[in-house]
């Protein structure tokens, strides 16, 4: 069994340097995209404290906290 996956993988040789690149994007490309919006969204949120227009908070209702 694992003869035939290890002969599949040579079989399939190795990969061009575009397909090496598209597969690295692929694979890393939505961690970068979410940690620049992370850091977008924090940068956005520090903004908003600085000017005094913070978040309103509501207040509590009793029955939602029994929950």
């Amino acid at each position: 069994m694992t003869t035939q996956i290890h002969l599949v993988a040579l079989h399939l040789g190795a990969l061009h340097p575009v397909e090496r690149a598209l597969t690295l994007a692929l694979a890393f490309g939505p961690f970068v995209v979410l940690g620049v919006v992370v850091w977008w969204r924090s940068r956005h949120e520090q903004d908003e404290h600085d000017d005094g227009h913070g978040p309103v908070e509501l207040p509590e209702d009793p029955v939602q906290r029994d929950r």
